[in-house]
């Protein structure tokens, strides 16, 4: 339950922020929409990006440890966003943000990998709820606080959530969250171990393309010219759908199954082809397309999660998860910075961009369907079966 509290006092407080910081870029500071596509790329790169040594590092010096660093680390960001008001300085924001970020999503999500397969499955939609309701009245209470105020009154808000989620990391017992690693070179035999596991780097190549579809919509929506109200509903309603979607995936190991992933992409690559040919005025297909993507996140994150979980075995997990996020996270890097220079191009770019970002959710559901070639270094045990299930 602390690690859930946590989750929930990071995400609303992250969430606050996401929600208006691209029309705090836009319209407060008035930025480029590809320099708004800079500042929000190099956060989301950057920060699965350190995930590759990020997460080994996790099993070196324990989860409870790094998720102190990491809230720390994160509130000292969101406190340079109080006060920045030029590309370079926004730009540290998101790099000392990213850091923060890094430290924080093996941490948690180490703890919850550590436990048995059914407490696992509970524990993660628990997580995973948490956030989704937090991302529900993370851009409402950014509202209020807007109507208080500037921005800054937002940003500094959210740092001290982020001081509060630090605070219940150090009040999880030593024990729980000890290192698994006793040295670097045990770092180094992980790496080694993921990086020869065909099975899971297939998986992974396959997952690539989820931080991108998960976080590219809250970033669409204003660029397509939606007022902050409808911007707000539709993220609303996308988190609500995702968290109703938990009790369904956490039952039955359903997070486990490739057929959930395959139904989760599908409704990905929907969203983002319903999004391509608005233009801030349809809110009637702005809110099917926040249904769509409420339902993919629902789906993706729990089954990338449990999958993981499957593939890393006891103690290993935060080095498996840093080789995964990190590729994902590279691959969301370049896609918003090509994403913004499109939009700058006019309409028929914006639809461009968002018609090949679906199109990115399809090429990861074909990907799915690949099998291993003979001769391929199997999975261990639980894992297995969802691999030969592809």
């Amino acid at each position: 339950m602390t690690v859930v509290a946590a989750q929930f006092a990071v995400c609303l407080g992250a969430f606050a922020v996401m929600a208006h910081l691209v029309a705090h870029l836009r319209n407060d500071l008035g930025l480029a929409a590809s320099a708004v596509g800079l500042v929000l790329g190099t956060q989301v790169g950057l920060q699965c990006a350190l995930l590759l040594p990020v997460g080994a590092l996790t099993d070196l010096i324990g989860a409870r440890r790094t998720g102190v660093i990491a809230c720390v680390v994160r509130a000292s960001g969101l406190g340079l966003l109080v006060v920045a008001d030029d590309v370079g300085t926004l730009v540290l924001a998101a790099v000392v943000q990213a850091v923060g970020g890094a430290l924080y999503n093996p941490a948690a999500q180490s703890l919850l990998a550590g436990v048995d397969s059914a407490r696992r499955s509970r524990g993660f939609a628990a997580f995973v709820a948490a956030q989704h309701i937090a991302t529900i009245a993370g851009p409402l209470a950014g509202l209020a606080l807007l109507s208080l105020g500037r921005f800054s009154l937002v940003a500094g808000t959210a740092a001290v959530l982020w001081a509060v989620a630090g605070v219940l990391f150090l009040l999880l017992p030593e024990g729980v969250t000890a290192p698994v690693a006793r040295g670097f070179r045990d770092i180094g035999a992980s790496a080694r171990t993921v990086l020869g596991n065909r099975a899971f780097l297939l998986f992974a190549l396959t997952a690539v393309p989820t931080t991108l579809l998960a976080n590219h919509i809250m970033t669409a929506v204003p660029l397509l010219g939606f007022a902050s109200g409808a911007a707000t509903v539709s993220f609303c309603l996308l988190a609500a759908v995702a968290a109703a979607v938990q009790p369904f995936v956490a039952n039955g190991h359903r997070g486990e199954r490739p057929w959930v992933l395959r139904v989760g992409l599908s409704c990905a690559a929907a969203a983002f082809f319903v999004l391509a040919p608005l233009d801030g005025t349809q809110t009637g297909a702005l809110m099917l397309a926040a249904v769509l993507n409420g339902i993919a996140n629902g789906l993706i994150q729990p089954t990338v999660f449990q999958r993981t979980a499957l593939y890393a075995g006891p103690g290993r997990f935060g080095s498996y998860y840093g080789v995964l996020q990190s590729a994902a996270g590279v691959f969301a890097f370049a896609a918003d910075l090509v994403v913004g220079r499109l939009f700058d191009l006019g309409p028929t770019g914006a639809t461009v961009a968002l018609t090949a970002v679906g199109a990115s959710a399809l090429a990861a559901l074909l990907g799915t369907r690949v099998r291993d070639r003979p001769g391929t270094p199997r999975p261990l045990r639980g894992a297995q079966r969802i691999a030969s299930a592809m």
